[in-house]
This record gives C-alpha cells, sequence and structure tokens, in this order.
C-alpha cells in the first residue's frame, strides 16, 4: 500500500528564517576551532606523527576558496537541502546523485556521532579534575544526546542563536591562547617549521594529512544546505559560504603553528602523543602561562564546542535526509516537518536514533571513546565529505557546460576545474594512506572496510535509482530539483511503492 503523498506542511522547511551570520553559524560552529585544534589535530599529529598540519590546512584552504566559487553558483540555480546530492545529480546524473545522497548521509552521520565520544571523553577528564568526580563518558554523551535531540525539532533560528553564543566565547578564548603561545616560545624563538614543504611532504603520510585536514573544515560546505531557510538566499548564502571559510582557514593555520611555537617544532608530536587521549594539550599549555582560570575555561568551551557541532552536523543531517524523503528518494515519513517549528522532525528523529544506537554499542563493547568512536568515525565521516566535494567539482563543470546561466568563465570552468583535480588526487592519496591515518598501519581490517562503507552505499545508490526510473519515472525526473521538483513530483506520482 503506498503512502499518501506529503501535505505542504511536510515539503518545505521554514523559509527566511535565517541571515547571513545566523547560517555561517552552522558552518563555523560544525567546524569548531577548540575541537578541531585541540581533538582533530592534535591527534593527527599523534597518530600520522608529521609536523607541516598548519602547511596542510593552508593548502585544503586554497582548494576549497576554489571550490566555493562553483558550489555556491549552483546554489543559485538550485535551492535544496541536500545541496551535494542535488549538484551531483543535476551534474552527473541521477544515479551518481543518488549515490551521493547516501554517501552524504552516511558521512554525515559518521561526523555527528563520533562527536559523543570527544564530548563523553573531555566532559569526563574535566569533571574529575575540576571536581573530582568519576562518570562514564556514555553518560554524558547520553546528556548531549537527550539535548541534541530536544533541540533539533526546535526551530532552526533557536539553534543558530545558541550556536553563534558558544562560537563567539570559543574563538576570543581561542585568540587570547594563540597570543600568549606565539609570545612565549618553547624554543627561545619564532619557528614557522611548520609551514615548510620538508615537514609536509614526507614519508608518505601526505594523503593521512589532507584527510585529517579536509575533516578540519567539514561544515564549511554547510550554507547551501540551508538555502530554503535562508532570507535573501542568493546573497546569504555566498558571504556565509566565503566568510565562513576564510574564518576557519585564518584561525585553525594560527592556532595549529602557535601550538607547534609553544611546544617547539619537534616536539608537537610526541606532546600531542601525551595529550591525545584527553584532548588537553592546548590547556596544559595555556594553564602554564594563564593560570588554572584560563586553562579551565577552554576545557569547559572544548565540551560546549563538541556539543555546538554535534547540534551543527545533526541539523545537516536531518536535511539532507528530509531532502531524500521529499524526492521519494527515502520514506515519505521521514519528510515531515513540525508544525510550529518548520524543523524536518521525522529526519531529525532518525538521526536521533542513529547516534543512540551508537552510544549503547560502544559503551557495552567498551571501545575506546577518542580513538576508535570520535578519531575513526569522524576521519572516515571526513573522507565522505572529500569525496562529495570531488564529485561537486566535476558536476559544477559539467553543469553550466549545458548552460552557462550567466555565469563567469572563472566560476563555472576554471576554478571548478583546479578544484576538481587537486581534490581528486587528494581522494587518491588519501586511500593510499588511510592506514597511517587510523594509526593502525595497512594490515588492519579497519583500514579497508571504513573507507569501503562509501562504496558499498554509492553501489545501493545507483541500484535504487535504476529501480526508481523504472518503477516510477515521474519521480526519477525530479531527483534533484529541490523545491520545485518536489512541487513537480507531488502533483504528477504518489510515493514509490517500496523504499531503501
Amino acid at each position: 500500500m503506498s503512502a499518501p503523498p506529503p501535505s505542504a506542511l511536510s515539503s518545505a522547511l521554514a523559509a527566511d528564517r535565517l541571515g547571513s551570520a545566523s547560517v555561517a553559524s552552522f558552518a563555523l560552529t560544525a567546524a569548531a576551532p577548540l575541537m578541531v585544534i585541540g581533538g582533530v589535530i592534535v591527534a593527527g599529529w599523534a597518530n600520522v606523527q608529521v609536523i607541516g598540519f598548519p602547511l596542510g590546512i593552508l593548502l585544503i584552504g586554497a582548494a576549497l576558496a576554489l571550490f566555493t566559487f562553483g558550489y555556491v553558483a549552483m546554489s543559485r540555480h538550485i535551492r535544496n537541502a541536500g545541496a551535494f546530492y542535488s549538484y551531483i545529480s543535476q551534474g552527473l546524473g541521477r544515479p551518481a546523485g543518488v549515490a551521493a545522497a547516501l554517501s552524504a548521509v552516511l558521512g554525515y552521520n559518521l561526523l555527528q556521532v563520533g562527536l559523543y565520544g570527544i564530548f563523553g571523553a573531555a566532559g569526563s577528564g574535566l569533571l574529575g579534575a575540576m571536581f573530582n568526580v568519576s562518570v562514564e563518558w556514555w553518560v554524558l554523551a547520553l546528556v548531549a544526546w537527550l539535548f541534541v535531540t530536544v533541540l533539533g525539532l526546535s526551530r532552526v533560528e533557536i539553534n543558530s542563536k545558541l550556536l553563534l553564543v558558544v562560537l563567539v566565547a570559543e574563538l576570543a578564548i581561542v585568540l587570547l591562547y594563540d597570543i600568549v603561545f606565539i609570545a612565549n616560545p618553547a624554543d627561545g624563538g619564532v619557528s614557522f617549521a611548520a609551514f615548510s614543504p620538508d615537514n609536509l611532504f614526507i614519508g608518505g603520510a601526505l594523503g593521512a594529512v589532507l584527510t585529517v585536514t579536509v575533516t578540519a573544515f567539514v561544515g564549511f560546505e554547510a550554507p547551501p544546505v540551508f538555502a530554503e531557510e535562508s532570507r535573501d538566499s542568493r546573497k546569504t548564502i555566498a558571504l556565509a559560504s566565503f566568510g565562513g571559510l576564510g574564518v576557519m582557514v585564518f584561525v585553525y593555520a594560527l592556532t595549529a603553528w602557535a601550538l607547534t611555537v609553544a611546544t617547539g617544532p619537534d616536539n608537537i608530536v610526541a606532546q600531542s602523543q601525551e595529550h591525545a587521549a584527553q584532548a588537553d594539550l592546548m590547556f596544559v599549555l595555556a594553564g602554564e602561562h594563564l593560570g588554572a582560570f584560563f586553562a579551565d575555561a577552554g576545557n569547559v568551551l572544548l565540551v560546549t564546542s563538541a556539543f555546538a557541532a554535534m547540534l551543527s552536523y545533526h541539523n545537516t543531517v536531518a536535511r539532507y535526509t528530509f531532502s531524500l524523503a521529499r524526492e521519494g528518494v527515502l520514506p515519505r515519513s521521514l519528510a515531515r516537518t513540525g508544525a510550529r517549528s518548520g524543523a524536518p522532525v521525522g529526519a531529525s528523529i532518525l538521526q536521533s536514533v542513529i547516534g543512540l544506537a551508537v552510544i549503547v554499542v560502544y559503551a557495552v563493547a567498551q571501545l575506546d571513546p577518542f580513538t576508535h568512536l570520535f578519531f575513526w568515525l569522524g576521519m572516515t565521516g571526513g573522507f565522505g565529505v572529500l569525496l562529495l566535494l570531488a564529485g561537486t567539482s566535476v558536476a559544477v563543470v559539467l553543469y553550466f557546460a549545458k548552460d552557462k546561466r550567466g555565469e563567469s568563465l572563472w566560476t563555472r570552468v576554471i576554478a571548478p576545474v583546479l578544484s576538481a583535480l587537486f581534490l581528486i588526487w587528494a581522494v587518491q592519496q588519501t586511500v593510499r594512506d588511510y592506514g597511517t591515518m587510523l594509526g593502525t598501519g595497512d594490515d588492519h581490517a579497519a583500514r579497508w572496510i571504513l573507507p569501503g562503507l562509501y562504496l558499498l552505499v554509492a553501489v545501493i545508490g545507483v541500484i535504487w535509482a535504476l529501480v526508481l526510473r523504472g518503477t516510477n519515472p515521474a519521480l526519477y525526473a525530479a531527483i534533484g530539483k529541490g523545491v520545485e521538483g518536489g512541487k513537480t513530483e507531488v502533483a504528477s506520482a504518489e510515493a514509490p511503492k517500496v523504499g531503501v
């Protein structure tokens, strides 16, 4: 028995609720500076054992800037909460688009649930240090999960305001740390060794560095996901995308370099290995120069930034899932929105169920929350986003090759081609160095299983798209068209009779 077509309420997100700053807050808090440098980059130094992460940040930042020109141009012509999915559908074809959609849902889910690991581990360590209270990581993770679940069902502007408050506090203390670290170099002089190519292009670890670094930037691509909910989306999305990326590049490169100055470039790997499990290297160094108050404040903000990133990813995952369900690619029940909140209720609940299941499994299996949950799943989620970035760059070129749509040669050809070449090369390097990134070597099963998940869901996506083409041509034709395609499809076709 087929499901009824979605109502007007369930086929659209709440419009005109977000400005540039609010949209940028989803990007910047998903890529939280304290969590990225204190957690992701420190873990990268510990596992990959290469000094040159600050240079890697600049290289990835330049590639993503090139990517953003075409990405934002696509957002001007296609308004869809499933940005990667929609753009790849229109540029590379619907089967590739559905494969990309399932890859995006997988990648963002891995990123989101992985954050419960660092939240629980850092929160447990913080409570122990400040109050001598011992709390299991999974207890704190469940508390965070409950709040994320409730907020995910709330109005999107409530989420954005909360994220902005956390972001401003986090940026303020990160910049304070940077000034202090640079003013107190470990070796008596400020060293720029972290920006030397000799400290990046060594030891066959380049792909691992690139993936860790790309993961640090995940979230920068969020603005087009909120295009349907933005005011003056053509202007808002461009400002949020370029502004958010610029802030990330500056803060990440500065803070990562400042850490190497504070420890001394030759000591950053050893110091990171010593402090990676507690994600407290930044705070130990800050405490030496600023005192316990500022160290504790940073520790608290690390936990709140992890929570903010969870909430941001939750919103992104829910909107990707919603956009797929609205177009009939996923079950229609996931395309329901709240009567007052306008939030994607069905998709948000599904994401919460997945998060709960992962926390329970990791707790029961007694797996390490930082390494196995946060780092392994987070890096694999970042690899998925890298795949989507590369695919979207190619899709931009092919999309505008059919119709220039008033876009400049730089926007529709030069910038996306350059970004595609770099990102495809980065994918190849990452696959080669995946075991190095995980810190397992090439003999460990996880080295192949984790990246292989994307091949599996891509194959499922292509097969499902072909099934839809044969069983419901009208629905298939509307794939990737967003709001306009959804309206056409609802008027002309019922939901498919089978689900994924």
